[in-house]
């Protein structure tokens, strides 16, 4: 089983931990330009560290996160700087930050819509999106009608649903449900996010015991899980290690 990591707040100290794995890895790297996820592209050389990929994140008056929500201008800016790329990407589909948006951005929503349908079908590199755990037929229809759930089997892109379970406590029999529809219904397109080892931008999130994350890893990997991507890369110490090593 791969296990990749996030990376929210890339950072000299915490890009540094890349030297405590080992273990063949990849990194999901925010940045808000392509420019400066290409600079540290060229910068980061380890030769365990696999891929790469773009996380693109928006000011926080902006949406921060990605869906029709977001302002039109912001979404308009990161189609443009990806117009001629095919590299890996990671769309964090998430309602904004700025909740606010919810209600300033209704007019322009289903254009929107629309305008990230198209990127999708149209982008040539591989796309990853990161989206809310819970799935069920409601759910998804919800999530699909506003563009916070996208079909791989539609999209060909790659899912990765975040069991966050420091901040959603779920029981181990919901878990080992769910990955077992996501491994059935999308194969090795279904990923799980785990954590969170360290705070993301709302900065109070509650972090993950080293016990709760090697049963949230052993569940992922008796059910088929083919990569796990841990939130985040900057809490990384060795009570964590010594967990994630016995699954690398």
């Amino acid at each position: 089983m791969l296990i990749s990591f996030f990376e929210e707040f890339p950072s000299t100290s915490n890009l540094k931990k890349l030297d405590l794995i080992k273990f063949p890895t990849k990194l999901y790297l925010a940045d808000y330009s392509i420019e400066g996820y290409k600079q540290y592209k060229k910068e980061l050389k380890y030769n365990n560290l696999k891929e790469i990929i773009w996380w693109p994140v928006l000011n926080r008056h902006e949406g921060y996160w990605l869906s029709p929500f977001s302002k039109r201008k912001a979404l308009l800016r990161t189609f443009h700087h990806l117009l001629n790329e095919k590299i890996p990407i990671l769309w964090d589909a998430e309602l904004p930050k700025n909740r606010i948006l919810l209600f300033t951005q209704i007019l322009k929503f289903s254009k929107n819509k629309k305008l990230i349908r198209n990127f999708f079908k149209k982008y040539k590199g591989e796309i990853y999106t990161a989206e809310y755990a819970y799935s069920n037929s409601l759910t998804n229809k919800l999530f699909d009608y506003i563009a916070l759930f996208f079909n791989p089997n539609k999209y060909n892109n790659k899912i990765i649903k975040m069991f966050y379970t420091s901040m959603n406590p779920l029981e181990e029999i919901f878990i080992k449900s769910e990955l077992e529809k996501g491994v059935k219904k999308y194969n090795s397109k279904f990923l799980v996010g785990l954590g969170v080892i360290a705070t993301g931008i709302r900065g109070d999130e509650p972090l993950i015991s080293p016990e709760q994350l090697e049963r949230d890893l052993k569940i992922c990997k008796d059910s088929g899980i083919k990569e796990v991507i841990i939130f985040r890369l900057a809490g990384l110490n060795e009570k964590y290690l010594k967990v994630i090593n016995k699954f690398s």
